[in-house]
């Protein structure tokens, strides 16, 4: 992992991820690059050229201000940062951008507290993991002292998690992190016995051309809330999850429960997707 890619809007959320990437960048010896979207409308860009360029570069030098202010923290110290200053205005062009820099994984902020949706992504960072064919690293809450050493990876074992799953096993190398996995079975949306989900495994690892590893399977009454009452009680780092590019993240959980906004606010756990 040589570069770390984190979307900064200068708020709150874009600090806390910058401090978790700035922690994996230590551990990985990695440069992280900070990138500003910038995000400014046809209305103001359609003028003449020479308006266009002095205010586009009026907003730019605005960014590099705010830039050296932001990341004058004590915890980047030795750490190599890129600035990147851009009129990007959606946020599927942040795959790109990570393409380009050549760089294996964002780390970003959600804004989202409400809904059960919002737990796991805010809009924007939602439309980051849907889009992104790098791993996407969320956010929500400040870690100071952040470290990856055990992560739970959770999923229903279809075939197409196959590759979500040999990434979170690198990803998990790469740390010398404890990798646990655990499959939610629920009584609402599709109930699955245990010689059902078992058969289902074996024959995920098989196609996976790995061997067999234990599987814990959690019975609840949602998925999302079994995946929250289950990092909870085994003390989780990170809650990592294969996403189905252009549908919700929601819609990968197969959820079909309004559990309410007190579960959602208090999962605080950092989440890591990979698309497939």
């Amino acid at each position: 992992m040589n570069r770390i890619l984190v979307p900064i809007d200068f708020s709150e959320p874009s600090a806390y991820a910058l401090e978790v990437a700035a922690s994996i960048a230590k551990y990985q010896k990695a440069e992280i690059v900070v990138l500003h979207m910038l995000g400014l409308s046809e209305a103001l860009l359609n003028k003449d050229e020479n308006q266009e360029y002095e205010e586009a570069k009026y907003y730019m030098e605005l960014a590099r201000k705010r830039f050296k202010l932001f990341l004058d923290k004590s915890y980047l110290k030795h750490i190599k940062i890129k600035q990147i200053v851009q009129n990007y205005k959606i946020f599927k062009e942040l795959s790109k951008v990570a393409q380009e820099q050549n760089t294996h994984l964002i780390v970003m902020g959600s804004h989202g507290t409400s809904g059960m949706n919002e737990f796991f992504v805010g809009s924007n960072t939602e439309k980051v993991v849907r889009t992104s064919d790098v791993p996407v690293l969320v956010v929500k809450m400040q870690n100071s002292d952040f470290k990856v050493k055990k992560i739970l990876f959770a999923c229903d074992f279809m075939d197409d998690a196959i590759l979500a799953f040999k990434n979170v096993k690198a990803f998990a190398a790469n740390f010398s992190a404890e990798l646990e996995m655990v499959y939610i079975n629920t009584p609402y949306y599709s109930f699955v016995s245990t010689a059902e989900i078992e058969e289902r495994i074996s024959k995920f690892f098989f196609k996976a051309g790995n061997e067999e590893q234990e599987v814990n399977i959690y019975n609840d009454y949602g998925v999302e809330l079994g995946l929250m009452n289950y990092a909870k009680k085994n003390h989780f780092d990170i809650l990592a999850l294969p996403t189905r590019g252009r549908k919700p993240i929601s819609h990968f959980l197969l959820g079909s429960r309004s559990i309410g906004e007190d579960v959602a606010n208090h999962a605080n756990l950092p989440v890591l997707t990979f698309k497939i």
